[in-house]
């Protein structure tokens, strides 16, 4: 989202820093993002920490709120490549208005320890974008943290939208997908993904959910482009779900 560009990955930390008073989501819209998931893989859950996150960065401060739900070994994809988000952060100051956005897509593992958010951002000068974050967590009663991060604005930005001031639109937490991997089984275990192609001279860092259901990829190219990728198990087929490209980061 833009919540990265500040600092040169615009969406990255950033992804995630709506800055206005959006109306605050009914618990209700929530709980119908997917209420069947199995287990403790609950996309919705995702979602309210996405809200609960948004909402830290307008109340407390966008860099602080990016502190304080960031897991100890976060990444955050800069213009120089991934980098410890703690330490970035720490030399951040908040800025007076926070980046707005919100998750579009989750993407989880079988497990629920595992996720992958995609979603859109605006920032406070009006820019539009798009970010990935990936969450995790280590049990079921913890809290998600997020473990990397990036993004960047729309180039070219989008034209505004003019819309009949009688018309009903629905709001972006209304149309999330949420998408649950298949659970292994004796009977039925999961194979590995895919192979990645060839990274050439890009910096390539790979993670595999701990039930081997959902992969996220990270790539960072000689000429700063950033490259995110997810891809979970469904219907007895490993499934690319969330590929962006993110050109590089002006710093």
């Amino acid at each position: 989202m833009f919540r990265i560009a500040a600092i040169g990955c615009a969406a990255l930390a950033l992804a995630g820093c709506m800055g206005g008073q959006g109306p605050r989501t009914p618990s209700k819209v929530i709980d119908r993002v997917l209420a069947s998931a199995p287990y403790a893989a609950q996309p919705s859950l995702i979602v309210s920490r996405e809200i609960a996150f948004e909402r830290a960065a307008r109340e407390d401060g966008q860099w602080t709120a990016f502190r304080a739900f960031a897991a100890d070994n976060a990444l955050l994809h800069t213009g120089n490549g991934p980098m410890p988000a703690q330490s970035v952060l720490a030399q951040l100051d908040d800025p007076p208005k926070a980046v707005q956005w919100s998750p579009r897509t989750v993407m989880m593992s079988c497990d629920g320890q595992l996720a992958v958010s995609r979603g859109r951002f605006l920032d406070p000068e009006g820019l539009v974008g798009t970010f990935v974050t990936v969450w995790a967590r280590k049990g079921i009663k913890d809290d998600y943290k997020w473990v990397y991060d990036s993004g960047a604005e729309d180039n070219p930005q989008p034209k505004p939208v003019e819309r009949d001031p009688n018309e009903i639109v629905a709001t972006a937490y209304d149309a999330v997908q949420g998408l649950v991997a298949d659970c292994p089984s004796a009977s039925d275990p999961v194979p590995p993904p895919p192979a990645l192609p060839d990274a050439g001279t890009a910096r390539r860092g790979e993670q595999l959910s701990p039930d081997g259901t959902l992969r996220w990829v990270w790539e960072h190219r000689e000429d700063g482009t950033k490259y995110v990728r997810g891809d979970y198990y469904t219907s007895g087929a490993w499934q690319k779900v969330v590929e962006e490209t993110f050109p590089p980061s002006a710093q």
